[in-house]
């Protein structure tokens, strides 16, 4: 009661001061939440008409004029929430602002909370409604429904929010009342979840409920309840009815003519309109039909393609209704769609991948680019075969995807104090045509293992085949099943995380598994691939599935092909065991090169000065490289400043306030205590914790450091003539480039800080010394400790390089990453600055040697930065209808590619024929390249011999029977 005290009044204190508005005290939320749950108002305060000239008054009197609704009022403290965190409770939608409620500047948060409480009131027995939903006259349902009715019809009037969207308007029509109709299958499975959480032997009609719904578990369910009627008590046979009820609707022979009220508000002569009314003529039988199911999926795809030309709002929003129904008749009889032979199984893989689309869970480009028709020859190369699969997996990993972009931010929002929220997207999902989709995509890939004689071995769970390896490696270690989207989370370096999405600053671990991929070449992918860190990506169902596996041992392995194997630690082969020992007694760390730094050199340099040889000298390879770059592609590469080692030494040699030592007496200090608690039998642990902590103090000191003034001349002196202005009136980048980057075995990527598109001059100062500071943070360190053996001897320099607004950036590597082919190039570009790097679901091409692109993920953020001249970044809300790269960036990065590779190697300095991993970015279609470095792989990890043994083989000219029976 304290903390709701507290809120209450921190509430109060924002109604007056709204700009003050910080972070929301989530256990003073979950406080309210519990009081809302049993109070018998709920969130609301009292029953009031709003009228139509803006008063509101008692229930007993009337409103001026015809035309005001009675509803209830929010409670301060729900109203103050709104208001200043933006969180919505309670949303009652009569009366609301229909701008409000859309809330076009918020990325559309209040709709959004909206969904996502009518899905907590659906599976926690009316959550803060719980005693509210009898509470008399606080929410009229007409009302509702006529308020929903005008929303959908004023926002369908605009023809952008149609085209850019439709997947967000479409599913908010499942939910916001306006035609009298209900999300039945989003019932059934809340229904389902209540009795089971309640009655434990439930659980299993529940997983199939779920997972794979059909009209044959009424009957099931029937036989439950008849057999369990002594048990389950008097409110679950009150929920079961209920569920029986709800189950008999949602699998009621499909009758069309229902959708007769939607076709009867569109235009008539309409081509769209024709093929609707022909589709409800052509189908009309109670019999169930495989031809149903595709003409749903091709008239899902129409509404989809063609609904933009269809003008006003009322008819979109029968469109919208119609584009429902047709997926639940889909989700429906796609169960009944049995195929008999591989060949039935592609067509209909092929069509309920065109009804996703359709439903917009892909986007239009993104189908068509991918887009592959069922071969109707009665045998396919195996090859062939596996790329249909590898294709329509993609499909279904980007429709989830589409879901989680959407609504994952929403969701993190309220988890944060309602954990059950969480649940928001996975029962998104399974409500959607990605679940049939999904299930028959899995049935290929479980007869694709089959015929090639590779599967994974993921414990015993289901959907094998959904699951990937994206680098190869083994470990063994503590399986944790990481809820969420967590940023700030203490990971230990000898346990195996599984993700829902990698933090984009995750420390050391021994594996990785995630259900967003992110990208491969993001920091986090590059560090786990440089390390031999096994590193897969699993579907939902398999991350639920491994949850009962959570805090055992478990033995993990990615092949260089991506098969996984996963079990249990005491199901290991003695050839498995084997590895732990050898590789602990092989273990490979590398020294950093410290014999040829020249630490005399303590001028500020111009990057028009370097080359690929001043790497480790001078600077670091960020620096040495783009110096390079800009002698070979000149008008690719901004100007650029670079603070060399020799001047972060001489301020290390300066003496610390308050001692007799210098800054760099101290440091080495610190690594010699370490030694010298080794040497004394100290454990790793003891060790690591005292080196945390004394770096800590000593980054804290560093970022306190006194700059010389002689520096300080020199800077400003040659910011002005290189950057062209004054220190202050330039925004600029701040780059870390330390000594232990891009060495030939370890990458170091994105280890230290980039502080981005600084102004300020004072900001510029101390960001100097915060990136000098950045190497002794704990996340650096550690990923240093795990390779190299002398981690003390790191040395920065600094990158200075004017800001380039661009358009989009990302990275491209000169080899293909998925095939291991060097002639190929793999490349991934997010909207704005700092694209791909920092593990952004991105738009990913392999690009074919001598043959085309092929798309292997579309971006998936809702945000992207973009640099103001003002300095800072500016957050902007994207959209996904079109892509990032047009045919001629494309054919632009495959130029610089050929180009990177022919001159780069023969430049002094560059001691690799490649491949090279380059940061770039567009703007105004033009290429600005931002940093070059050898790509690194693990090598221990592709040649190990146990990997190779796991490693399948897919036979050339291995050919398929599609008319077999499956």
């Amino acid at each position: 009661m304290k903390k709701l005290l507290i809120l209450l009044g921190f509430l109060s204190l924002y109604i007056t001061d709204p700009i003050s508005a910080q972070t929301p005290d989530n256990e003073a939320i979950k406080e309210l939440v519990a009081k809302y749950q049993s109070d018998i108002r709920g969130p609301f305060k009292d029953i009031r008409w709003f009228c139509k000239d803006g008063s509101v008054i008692p229930p007993k009197e009337k409103c001026p004029e015809p035309g005001g609704v009675q509803r209830a009022r929010y409670k301060d403290e729900v109203a103050a929430l709104a208001k200043n965190q933006h969180i919505f409770i309670g949303q009652i939608l009569s009366n609301t602002p229909k701008e409000d409620f859309w809330d076009a500047a918020n990325q559309h948060a209040r709709l959004k909370q909206y969904q996502v409480e009518k899905y907590l009131r659906a599976v926690d027995d009316g959550w803060i409604w719980r005693k509210a939903q009898f509470y008399r006259g606080a929410v009229q349902v007409e009302d509702e429904e006529n308020w929903g009715v005008e929303f959908f019809q004023w926002l369908l009037n605009d023809q952008q929010v149609w085209e850019e969207d439709f997947f967000l308007v479409r599913q908010a029509a499942k939910d916001i009342p306006h035609q009298g109709d209900n999300n039945r299958s989003q019932t059934v499975r809340a229904l389902s979840k209540e009795i089971s959480d309640t009655y434990l032997p439930f659980q299993d009609l529940r997983v199939k409920i779920h997972g794979q719904p059909e009209a044959a578990d009424i009957q099931r369910v029937r036989g439950f309840r008849k057999t369990h009627q002594q048990k389950l008590g008097a409110a679950n046979l009150k929920k079961m009815d209920q569920l029986l009820e709800e189950m008999e609707l949602l699998f009621a022979a499909v009758d069309l003519n229902a959708l007769g009220k939607y076709v009867n508000k569109l235009p008539k002569q309409d081509t769209l309109t024709r093929r609707i009314r022909s589709f409800i003529d052509q189908h009309q039988t109670t019999a169930f039909s495989p031809d149903r199911v595709s003409a749903a999926a091709d008239l899902l795809w129409d509404i989809r393609t063609l609904g933009d030309q269809v003008k006003g709002g009322k008819a979109r929003l029968a469109l919208l209704d119609i584009s429902n129904n047709l997926e639940e008749i889909i989700f429906k009889e796609s169960g009944s769609w049995q195929a008999e032979h591989p060949q039935a199984l592609l067509e209909k893989i092929c069509y309920l991948g065109k009804a996703a689309t359709g439903a917009g869970f892909l986007e239009i480009w993104e189908y068509e680019t991918q887009a592959v028709a069922a071969p109707v020859a009665d045998e396919i190369a195996l090859v062939a075969l596996n790329e249909f699969f590898e294709n329509n997996r993609r499909r279904v990993e980007w429709g989830a995807g589409m879901t989680r972009a959407v609504y994952a931010g929403t969701v993190n929002l309220f988890t944060a104090f309602e954990p059950k929220a969480y649940g928001f997207l996975d029962d998104r999902v399974r409500a959607s045509i990605l679940l049939p989709l999904g299930q028959s995509v899995g049935q290929l890939g479980d007869f694709l293992a089959e015929q090639a004689g590779l599967s994974n071995q993921l414990m015993d769970l289901r959907g094998q085949s959904d699951a990937r390896g994206l680098n190869p490696g083994y470990a063994m270690g503590e399986l944790v099943i990481v809820e969420g989207f967590p940023e700030e989370l203490e990971v230990d370096k000898n346990k195996i995380y599984v993700f829902e999405r990698p933090p984009a600053d995750l420390k050391p671990v021994a594996g990785i598994a995630t259900v967003s991929e992110g990208n491969m070449v993001s920091h986090v992918q590059l560090l786990a691939r440089n390390l031999g860190i096994p590193n897969a990506v699993v579907s939902n169902q398999n991350l639920d599935d491994l949850r009962a596996y959570a805090g055992q041992t478990v033995f993990y392995a990615v092949s260089n092909k991506g098969t996984i194997i996963m079990k249990p630690a005491a199901s290991m082969t003695q050839e498995e065991q084997q590895l732990f020992t050898v590789k602990q007694r092989s273990e490979q760390r590398i020294s950093v090169p410290v014999d040829k730094i020249r630490l005399e050199e303590t001028r500020v340099l111009n990057l028009r000065e370097l080359k690929a040889s001043d790497s480790g000298k001078l600077c670091g390879p960020k620096a040495a490289n783009l110096g390079q770059l800009k002698q070979l592609f000149p008008d690719k590469v901004v100007e650029g400043l670079v603070i060399p080692f020799g001047i972060f030494r001489q301020h290390l040699d300066q003496t610390m306030p308050g001692t007799d030592q210098s800054y760099w007496e101290h440091l080495n200090g610190i690594f010699r205590q370490a030694a010298a608690r080794k040497q004394a039998g100290a454990g790793e642990n003891e060790i690591e914790a005292f080196m945390l902590e004394e770096l800590d103090s000593f980054r804290k000191l560093i970022k306190e450091i006194a700059l010389l003034p002689e520096f300080e001349k020199a800077l400003r002196e040659d910011f002005q003539q290189v950057l062209g202005g004054q220190i202050g009136s330039v925004p600029v980048f701040l780059r870390s480039d330390t000594n232990m980057e891009d060495l030939k075995e370890f990458t170091g990527a994105g280890l230290n800080l980039t502080l981005f598109n600084v102004v300020d001059a004072e900001r510029i100062w101390q960001g100097i010394k915060d990136v000098w500071a950045s190497p002794y943070t704990e996340r650096s360190y550690k990923w240093r400790q795990r390779y190299l053996l002398n981690p003390e001897n790191v040395f920065p320099s600094i990158l200075i390089i004017p800001s380039v607004d661009v358009a989009y950036s990302g990275v491209m590597i000169t080899k293909g990453v998925t095939t291991g082919r060097d002639a190929d190039i793999t490349i991934a570009f997010s909207r704005g600055a700092g694209g791909a790097v920092d593990g952004q679901i991105a738009e990913s091409y392999l690009m074919h040697d001598g043959w085309g692109n092929q798309l292997l993920s579309p971006a998936r953020e809702p945000y992207y930065n973009r640099l103001p001249e003002t300095g800072g970044t500016k957050r902007m809300a994207a959209s996904f209808e079109d892509p990032i790269l047009s045919q001629q960036n494309l054919d632009d990065l495959r130029e610089l590619a050929a180009e990177v590779k022919k001159i780069l190697p023969e430049a002094p300095g560059v001691e690799t024929d490649g491949p090279f991993d380059i940061e770039l970015g567009f703007r105004d279609d033009k290429i600005w390249l931002f940093q070059v470095r050898p790509f690194v792989e693990n090598k221990g990890a592709t040649a190990s011999t146990y990997l190779e043994s796991i490693t399948p083989v897919i036979p050339d000219d291995k050919m398929v029977n599609l008319k077999q029976p499956l």
